[in-house]
């Protein structure tokens, strides 16, 4: 049991199609106490099962990470049914619709900084509300993906926030590391969850990654999850700072995988749609 003993709290579970209830689920499979929180009454509810399934009803607490009172309130309910916490899982991010489709030039400075602020600075914030609360050999674990390194249709203004999220990683794995608290991202392949559903052409995009990508599939919360969880456990006890990749290795492609047809004359290797 990898993670027995282990005490934390994921924050951004939408339901179970939900990356962060995949490393959630990890997580307790090898032993970890989980607390989970939720955003509004609504989510609440929908929640519920899910607590009762990773056994936490009693440790499912209210977090808006807009409102700075609800983050303060995580703690001490966490510091209350916990004491120390072992690990914070971080899987929050957000942008207006209009930061997902059209020119990103014409991007408000509304949305832009609605963004940045959900999608960013609620890890360095809550990470500096709960960090109090953290014990020795910690580890926060926040979610990534390509479009914040790369062009990636679509994504926008999103791209510009993960791209934010990755260096404020860097630069918190740096600063707490002498804490001897850990802070990685995993930057996860396409998956059909409630954030991708706001992407313009997702389906198309699942395709492509799964056509183009070395291990020609897609990926699922269970293989995101058993990687967030060993970035939370003992067995990466050495690794901070890093952006960690698991997409079928998509993101080691710099151009599709070329075959030739009956003419000899190259083509992109698609059989999509």
């Amino acid at each position: 049991m990898l993670m027995k003993g282990k005490k934390g709290v994921v924050l951004g579970i939408a339901n179970k199609k939900s990356i962060a209830y995949g490393i959630a689920k990890s997580c307790k499979e090898q032993g970890a106490d989980i607390a989970i929180t939720y955003l509004n009454e609504r989510f609440q509810k929908k929640l519920e099962p899910i607590a009762k399934e990773l056994e936490c009803e009693d440790r499912l607490y209210p977090c808006d990470v807009t409102n700075e009172k609800e983050i303060e309130d995580l703690k001490e309910s966490l510091e209350r049914d916990f004491g120390k916490i072992d690990f914070i899982v971080h899987s929050i991010a957000f942008a207006p619709k209009e930061g997902l489709s059209g020119r990103f030039v014409d991007i408000s400075k509304d949305a832009f900084r609605v963004a940045m602020d959900i999608s960013v600075y609620s890890l360095i914030e809550v990470t500096q509300k709960l960090k109090p609360i953290l014990s020795e050999n910690s580890s926060i674990v926040t979610l990534s993906y390509l479009g914040g390194v790369r062009y990636i249709p679509n994504y926008n203004l999103m791209g510009v926030a993960k791209a934010a999220l990755e260096m404020s990683v860097k630069y918190l794995a740096e600063d707490l590391g002498k804490d001897g608290v850990r802070v990685n991202a995993i930057s996860a392949g396409p998956i059909k969850t409630l954030a991708a559903a706001g992407i313009g052409d997702f389906s198309f995009m699942l395709k492509w990654n799964a056509a183009h990508s070395p291990l020609k599939r897609n990926v699922t919360i269970e293989d995101v999850g058993n990687s967030g969880m060993y970035l939370l456990s003992d067995l990466s006890k050495a690794v901070t700072g890093e952006i960690h990749y698991v997409d079928s290795g998509y993101n080691i492609m710099a151009m599709p995988a070329v075959v030739f047809d009956e003419n000899g004359k190259p083509t992109i290797a698609w059989n999509g749609e």
